[in-house]
């Protein structure tokens, strides 16, 4: 299904190239279809692909498609590499944050006595008591304009509003929570929900196809009269269209002042996944245009003359910049809910932004999905959707995961039945020395037990590269650097295995296997066995000017594949070789050898030594746990716990 679908998309292109018209052609097709009540196929053009079957039912699903493929295109990326939010796990967003407290409950009927069959003594009374609690009941009402019948937090806004994916699921939690009232309460009702929007683009594309969905939306559930100006209990075009284009609107929420007065009480959101460095690439002057939104965001001012985002770190990506924004923007005790990668829970360029969370609002809760073909199709890497209450204070944070597809639900949100981890304050800054990082955790009770074991032992003992560390006393720190060859700009140095070739041996991360419990260098330079398709025979010799070191280092593979049975695998790698950028290693001072070669005999010695410790269990159930992604990061092995052995003091002298 997946296949064919792509297919369409890449078909669609060769009949119709401009992007845009897709996206207008598509809402008008769906707009006729939803009138005459056919499906959307009988109304495309006749020249269009022929519509697969898993494309059929969700036509807002494709306008997604569609609008994700036309920005990627603007920002120079492949369309092939588009993406676009799962209603399902837009809905099951809704449903979690909007609770089952908005739901319409049936209560049961008052028990009335007639007037005449009270004794005429107590009449008066009974009638001035009827007139008090009237009264009362119309104040009630007046005081709840902050919330439809429906349950929806008003006013709503997304500051990335796309196609209009959540608002349009917010709509049809809507009507189907009204279903049982009357036309009138409904058509109330949903003016107060479509007035109380407040949605946010910087494409006008996006705008013009957020507001004709939502549109056809609330057509389909009989909110709007799309074929005229509507009657007593359903909404006309007119309105509707008017109020729509009011409040869904082209601007730039990064750097623009909030269009509207009010500040929203619920966010909800997926803002754009993209590195700052990443945008205008199809551009001539892209350089240009990216140095200066760089600047603009790293100079911008609020209302009180204070810079605005304090998260631009390293290689600033987009969405951080959006959940700072949201958490501003939002009212005292409103809510923010926004999908990100999960590289941002562990990730050391984004410690600025958890301690935002953590130190000035209520970071409620946490999914995780690590592994999220099933539930985000198309997306590479893990993501989580966060839980804020802003200006709050975060005593517990609960992180569910790892959450797969049978762990959302569109009706409630994530299952009952889904594990979760408890992070109180105290421990949970110990553990992260006050970073907040949340950690990786496996499905399994016994594992997470296990993992929860080696972080507790681990979290008070002193880093690997920590000044003063028992290793290295003195004024150095031990420090970790990466392989000294760019495997992709020094690719024609670098050659397959040959015997008695002109060149050196050249280690990357495939040459460091598994043997059991051991971590041994399978090169075919130090080992004859090695058979010749292996994939240790290629990329393994070094041909350039660049001369092996002269002595033995400690090294670690950087780059690592999904099926490794351990995160981490360390090896004493020989002198004569040289290591690719796939490689990490400890850049040891001098200090730490004489050490080494004092307490265990020789240098060789030690730092075998050395490497039967990082390659124990706990630190390899540590170093899952706090792992930022794929790769292991320089920044993550030099945090390493390196806890000092017991028996003999090394450093008693």
């Amino acid at each position: 299904m997946v296949s064919d679908a792509s297919g369409w998309y890449a078909r669609l292109d060769q009949e119709c190239p401009d992007r845009v018209e897709q996206i207008r052609i598509w809402l008008d097709s769906w707009e006729q279809s939803t009138k005459s009540k056919a499906p959307i196929a009988a109304s495309l053009p006749k020249s269009w692909p022929t519509l697969p079957a898993g494309l059929l039912y969700d036509p807002g699903a494709v306008l997604d498609r569609l609008l994700s493929r036309h920005e990627a295109v603007s920002d120079g990326r492949s369309p092939r590499g588009a993406f676009s939010t799962p209603g399902q796990l837009v809905q099951a967003i809704i449903a979690d944050e909007i609770g089952q407290a908005g739901k319409r409950r049936k209560e049961e009927e008052p028990v009335t006595l007639s007037m005449s069959a009270i004794p005429p003594g107590f009449r008066d009374y009974a009638e001035k008591f009827n007139n008090t609690v009237s009264g009362s009941s119309g104040e009630e009402e007046e005081e709840n304009t902050s919330l439809t019948k429906s349950g929806v937090p008003l006013p709503f806004a997304d500051p990335s509003c796309g196609a209009g994916l959540v608002a349009s699921q917010i709509i049809r939690t809507h009507s189907q929570r009204l279903e049982g009232e009357r036309d009138s309460v409904k058509c109330n009702d949903t003016l107060k929900l479509i007035e109380g929007l407040q949605l946010l683009d910087s494409s006008e594309i996006a705008i013009e196809a957020s507001r004709r969905r939502i549109l056809i939306t609330l057509g389909r559930a009989g909110l709007v009269d799309l074929n005229g100006d509507g009657h007593e209990g359903i909404i006309g075009r007119g309105e509707a269209e008017m109020i729509l284009e009011s409040n869904i609107r082209v601007g730039d929420p990064l750097l623009d002042e909030w269009p509207w007065n009010e500040a929203p009480s619920l966010i909800i959101s997926r803002p754009p996944w993209i590195r700052i460095k990443d945008r205008f690439r199809g551009h001539e002057d892209g350089s240009r245009l990216r140095k200066e939104l760089s600047g603009r965001l790293r100079n911008a001012i609020d209302s009180e003359g204070e810079l605005r985002f304090s998260a631009l770190k390293g290689n600033v990506n987009l969405y951080r910049l959006f959940l700072e924004r949201s958490l501003q923007l939002v009212s005292d005790d409103g809510r923010v809910r926004i999908v990100v990668p999960d590289s941002l829970l562990r990730e050391k360029s984004s410690i600025p932004l958890r301690k935002l969370l953590v130190e000035r609002n209520d970071w409620a809760s946490t999914w995780c999905f690590p592994d999220p073909q099933r539930v985000f199709p198309g997306i590479s890497q893990g993501f989580a959707v966060l839980g804020i209450t802003v200006n709050g204070s975060t005593d517990v944070m609960t992180s569910f995961g790892p959450l797969g597809p049978n762990e959302v639900l569109p009706e409630i949100g994530v299952s009952k039945t889904s594990p979760f981890l408890e992070l109180e304050r105290g421990p949970w800054s110990s553990w992260t020395d006050a970073t907040w990082a949340v950690p990786r955790m496996p499905s399994d009770e016994y594992d997470r037990r296990r993992v929860l074991e080696a972080i507790g032992k681990l979290a008070d003992k002193p880093r690997l590269s920590e000044d003063g560390n028992w290793l290295c006393p003195g004024s150095e720190s031990i420090r970790v650097r990466v392989g000294e060859v760019d495997q992709s700009s020094s690719s024609n140095d670098i050659n397959n295995w040959k015997e008695g070739g002109e060149g050196v041996p050249f280690l990357r991360s495939a040459h460091f296997c598994l043997e059991g419990d051991e971590v041994v260098i399978r090169h075919p330079a130090y080992d004859a066995h090695i058979p010749n398709d292996a994939i240790q025979m290629s990329h393994s010799m070094w041909s350039g000017s660049l001369e092996p070191r002269g002595f033995a280092r400690i090294a670690c593979q950087a780059i690592l594949n999904s099926a490794n049975e351990r995160r981490l695998r360390w090896a004493v790698v020989p002198g004569d070789c040289v290591l690719g950028n796939s490689v990490n290693f400890l850049d040891l001072p001098e200090g730490v050898n004489d050490i080494l070669e004092k307490e265990r005999g020789s240098l060789a010695e030690g730092l075998e030594w050395i490497c039967s410790q990082l390659n124990g269990s706990d630190l390899d159930l540590w170093s899952r746990a706090w792992g930022a992604n794929s790769n292991v990061n320089n920044y993550e092995i030099e945090s390493l716990p390196f806890p000092q052995p017991s028996g003999r003091d090394w450093l008693s002298e």
